[in-house]
């Protein structure tokens, strides 16, 4: 399966582009603390997919999407933390953004779990 034409992955990747713009908003302080996360979970959710769905079986896919979804709840927990300290707003669009992912995946991995039945 080429990771390029899943909805899944389309959807991350414009995630991902939302929250560096996003993460411009941060201080210069948190360089190396938060920006980084935050960033480096997001490129997570999009390169689990990829790297899932390069693998052999579907079992495997199914696992690295686990990861991906891993990584959504650590980049909204990112984002909440940095919006708890006042560091910037989330707006509704990155919050539905993160869901519409999550969901998504959830169906992906739905739909693969259904054909080894």
């Amino acid at each position: 399966m080429n990771h390029k034409e899943l909805d899944a992955w389309v959807k991350s990747i414009s995630l991902v582009k939302d929250v560096y713009r996003l993460a411009r908003q941060l201080p210069s302080s948190e360089k190396f603390g938060l920006t980084n996360q935050i960033k480096r979970a997001a490129i997570s959710i999009s390169s689990n997919i990829a790297e899932g769905a390069a693998r052999d079986s579907e079992k495997e896919f199914v696992q690295f999407l686990y990861y991906a979804l891993g990584s959504i709840a650590e980049l909204e927990t990112q984002l909440i933390i940095s919006q708890e300290l006042g560091f910037l707003r989330i707006n509704e669009e990155i919050g539905n953004d993160l869901q519409k992912t999550r969901q998504i995946i959830l169906g992906l991995i739905r739909y693969l779990k259904s054909k080894r039945l």
